[in-house]
């Protein structure tokens, strides 16, 4: 009985950041216990998503881990997509992009770990990349679906209302943001910002 609930309690430290990674990010300031687990039991984990055509990649200086399609050779039996593909909209990969350079700059900067950007704040970003408009509201409306997409796929993270301190249209940049944006596709962002302008005057 001892050594069956010995190898249970083993189990659900293996079992508990799986899910968790199944179902996204895992964070380290989000589910400590999940993260302390997964960095325990990452070799075992790492075997278990593998038979799945997965690869973990954990980041433990950026305090996050999730799970990623293998990249197959030509010699490899591809087996069937496990993780589905993003197709992004010319705005949310504007957004992004953007979020990306300022978390850089924020980063060259030095201080708080965490860059919080208000609403507002990120439509200024973008605002010069899209197509000009006499409405304010409309074009919020856009940039605010844009941004919804962005939580939906953890690149943002909505701050909630703490205390009498309304927070509700602040945003925290969630740092795994720079595992989909690498450093070489930011050093290319001034071209692509280029080519985003251009598609702003021909649309």
């Amino acid at each position: 009985m001892i050594e069956e609930s010995t190898n249970l309690a083993l189990d659900l430290r293996i079992s508990r950041p799986l899910i968790a990674l199944f179902k996204g990010v895992v964070y380290a300031d989000q589910t400590p216990d999940n993260w302390q687990n997964l960095l325990e039991r990452q070799g075992a984990i790492t075997d278990h998503v593998a038979v799945l055509g997965l690869d973990l990649i954990v980041d433990e200086s950026e305090g996050y881990a999730f799970l990623r399609q293998k990249v197959h050779e030509e010699q490899d039996i591809e087996l069937p997509r496990l993780m589905a593909r993003r197709q992004l909209s010319y705005p949310v990969s504007l957004l992004l992009a953007l979020l990306r350079k300022k978390l850089a700059e924020h980063d060259a900067v030095g201080g708080d770990v965490r860059l919080v950007l208000s609403r507002d704040e990120i439509a200024d970003l973008v605002r010069l990349f899209l197509p000009d408009s006499a409405n304010e509201a409309k074009l919020m409306d856009r940039v605010g679906m844009d941004i919804n997409k962005a939580v939906e796929m953890g690149f943002l993270r909505k701050l909630r209302t703490q205390g009498n301190q309304d927070r509700s249209n602040r945003y925290e940049v969630r740092r795994i943001l720079k595992a989909y944006v690498d450093a070489q596709w930011l050093a290319e962002l001034d071209a692509r910002l280029g080519e985003y302008a251009e598609h702003v005057t021909q649309g």
